[in-house]
């Protein structure tokens, strides 16, 4: 999952110049991107027209072409070009890391300044890395908090967001005798997955990988956290009728915003939501097994530049732009989301335009992020979305659908993540 995915249709057409010089002797760069609106009044591909227009009037010996694409068939669409011998310049994606195993991409310090690179929040540039080197460079972020109906709170006598693992079976049971369809949403379903799975381990005291980056899915204390999901929350029906196995994040965020569910996690695009249904609610830190949980999950997504057609100057001109304190806000702003670098964060901060974002900006600096540095990353997260949801639901065996998942993952990682 993305910080924002959009399922918008193409909006641009297909180029044919990648990365070539134009008749006047101009450099033409090519980009290809993600599109974070979901209408065609709302598209990406406006913002990227307008920040290209206003850098070649800077930068008039440089041309650049955006093609925008939508969530569902971006990155397919970068991998057949790069597939087929044709990668553009620059891609802002979801993954980065097999183009830069496969030694396709600049590193940071090859292209964009000093300044630039000196700017990344340094949580999500640490993120960007393979082998400690920088080739991922951070777009937008996003976090998670546990998102409350208020009113539902109201109604089932539940005075505060709970703050632990057994303050959420409290809070829930309290919501299930009140007539709440869902008192906590929790979807396992194969869009949010391998996002639901990893807040959940967090919270448990575990996660993906360990501090050498080993797989860690089948530890005693992620198998601990499942056994908990399934008996504390699946099995005693409080998380609604629907399996959570089959349940997509955008089920439970439609039914937070038609009021029928009483607490789940999610990201600023919820609020969006949220707000625009005219729902009661708030905000508050992911509840941990003990007390509050010691992080949150980071999303990022990603920019990366190709070296096949050899811009790297005007690559490192066009992102020194690009990653601009203002234009990073513009867009930012526009789709709610997270600014990754430092300036952009402090003028979000000091806006109070933006105050609802703040609670997610808080929990940026320490935010947990996917092994997104891993090669095999790509197919174990296909791994976890086709398994995990098993280890939830009545009779599911946590310790040994975790175990195949730290299986498949190992045998990935030892065979170059193919």
């Amino acid at each position: 999952m993305t910080a924002a995915g959009a399922a918008t249709a193409a909006l641009a057409p297909a180029l044919t110049a990648c990365g070539s010089a134009t008749p006047g002797g101009d450099k033409k760069l090519k980009l290809v991107a993600a599109d974070y609106g979901d209408k065609p009044a709302n598209s990406s591909k406006k913002y990227w027209d307008k920040l290209v227009h206003d850098f070649e009037k800077k930068h008039g010996g440089i041309k650049v072409d955006v093609e925008v694409y939508s969530w569902t068939e971006v990155d397919k669409r970068v991998a057949d070009m790069v597939a087929a011998g044709k990668a553009p310049d620059l891609a802002q994606i979801g993954a980065y890391a097999d183009f830069a195993a496969a030694g396709k991409l600049y590193s940071a310090d090859q292209m964009i300044s000093i300044p630039t690179q000196a700017e990344f929040i340094s949580s999500i540039a640490k993120a960007g890395e393979v082998h400690r080197v920088q080739y991922g460079l951070p777009f937008v972020g996003s976090t998670r908090l546990l998102f409350f109906n208020k009113t539902l709170f109201r109604r089932a006598g539940v005075a505060k967001a709970p703050e632990s693992w057994d303050e959420i079976v409290a809070a829930a049971t309290k919501l299930k005798a009140a007539g709440v369809k869902i008192p906590f949403g929790l979807p396992f379903g194969p869009e949010e997955a391998p996002a639901e799975t990893m807040l959940w381990m967090l919270g448990g005291g575990g996660g993906y990988t360990d501090n050498t980056g080993a797989y860690t899915i089948g530890t005693p204390e992620n198998i601990k956290t499942f056994t908990w999901l399934r008996d504390e929350l699946v099995g005693k029906g409080l998380t609604g009728p629907a399996n959570p196995a089959r349940t997509n994040r955008q089920d439970v965020f439609d039914g937070f915003t038609k009021g029928e569910v009483g607490m789940l996690h999610g990201h600023p695009t919820l609020m969006q939501q949220a707000k625009a249904q005219n729902i009661d609610f708030d905000m508050a830190p992911l509840p941990g097994i003990k007390g509050k949980a010691n992080s949150t999950m980071g999303v990022a997504d990603w920019m990366m530049a190709f070296k096949r057609n050899g811009h790297r100057e005007e690559i490192g001109t066009f992102l020194d732009f690009v990653y601009s304190k203002d234009n990073v806000l513009s867009f930012t702003g526009q789709y709610r989301l997270l600014p990754v670098t430092t300036t952009a964060s402090a003028a979000m901060r000091d806006s109070r335009a933006d105050s609802d974002l703040w609670p997610f900006l808080d929990q940026l600096q320490n935010a947990e992020f996917y092994p997104a540095d891993k090669t095999s990353w790509a197919k174990v997260s296909v791994a976890i979305k086709e398994k995990i949801g098993a280890a939830v639901q009545k009779g599911g065996d946590p310790s040994a659908i975790l175990g195949e998942i730290q299986r498949e993952a190992e045998a990935i990682e030892n065979a170059g993540g193919q």
